[in-house]
């Protein structure tokens, strides 16, 4: 017995940790928690001040532990505007699915066309879509062309099909595509398949983890966008989330300048300061909840697109 516990611990592919490894390791988890501490410091702080007085904030300054705690903020965004976000928030939850359903289609179907050696005018379509990437035309000529010709004014395809195509995430899902073994889709081919069963059951199959990564970019562009509703929304029951949020806080900031007209809304005193911090942890709640499960296809991402076999 004792001679077989004596192999396995010099067994030729046992790895014996030093005593430097593990003081290695101590001070790596050290440094790291460090940072993440750092990191998640303003998010720790942005929550604790959404539930502090504007009162206090002014008085204390921006705390992790004030003298006053208050639900006051979330009660005033809510009793103002809370059907308002509740609405809000299914045009961009709506916004956000379809969009990224969309973009992911198209984004995909192009990068495999390109990744094919076979495929005719390939190099032209990848530099056709990296010149539109680097030269525009400019805002007016967009704005016209999208209200115009496209009917996106009022329009909730305006807040969806102006962000449809990344030419960066086409490059990207190209790369993963080509890292696909050939004679995959050969061996496909002489059993009888077409393009479309190829590519919906073996590129897209093999290529899961830059398809969620791609994917969690298009759904933050999506869920973040404020700007296209900017451009294009007149329409309150069409104003997505983080848009109808920006225009209360231009309303609260208005009203407390002093720049509002004598009247009723010229005596009020909003909650300014805890407002900005209340209206990023309602517009950030749903990602910070979604990200843990998506954040470890990053790193597998990263790692797949790194290392050559």
């Amino acid at each position: 017995m004792s001679t077989i516990i004596h192999s396995k611990q010099h067994h030729p592919g046992h790895i014996r940790q030093t005593s430097a490894d593990r003081w290695a390791k101590i001070i790596a988890y050290i440094i790291v928690g460090f940072f993440g501490l750092i990191c998640l410091y303003p998010l720790l702080l942005t929550v604790v001040v959404s539930f502090t007085p504007d009162e206090t904030v002014v008085k204390e300054g921006y705390r992790l532990i004030p003298s006053q705690l208050s639900l006051n903020t979330y009660t005033y965004l809510f009793d103002q505007s809370g059907g308002r976000i509740a609405k809000s928030y299914l045009v961009t939850i709506f916004i956000t699915a379809v969009g990224t359903f969309g973009s992911m289609l198209v984004t995909c179907m192009i990068s495999y066309a390109i990744s094919l050696r076979e495929m005719k005018y390939r190099n032209v379509i990848a530099f056709i879509c990296n010149f539109t990437s680097i030269f525009s035309a400019g805002l007016v000529p967009w704005y016209v062309i999208c209200t115009k010709w496209y009917g996106l004014h009022n329009n909730i395809l305006g807040l969806i099909l102006p962000m449809m195509f990344s030419v960066w995430n086409m490059f990207l899902m190209r790369t993963y595509f080509k890292a696909i073994s050939p004679s995959l889709y050969e061996a496909a081919k002489i059993d009888g398949a077409g393009h479309m069963t190829i590519f919906f059951r073996i590129a897209l199959p093999l290529s899961v983890t830059a398809l969620l990564t791609v994917g969690m970019m298009y759904a933050l562009c999506y869920w973040n966008d404020w700007w296209h509703a900017l451009m294009f929304i007149e329409d309150r029951d069409l104003f997505p989330l983080q848009y109808f949020l920006y225009k209360m806080m231009s309303n609260v900031n208005a009203i407390n300048s002093g720049r509002v007209p004598a009247g009723a809304a010229a005596g009020l005193k909003l909650p300014a300061e805890t407002a900005k911090m209340a209206v990023t942890i309602v517009t950030i709640g749903p990602i910070i909840f979604l990200y843990p499960f998506i954040q470890r296809y990053f790193v597998r991402g990263i790692l797949t697109g790194a290392v050559k076999e």
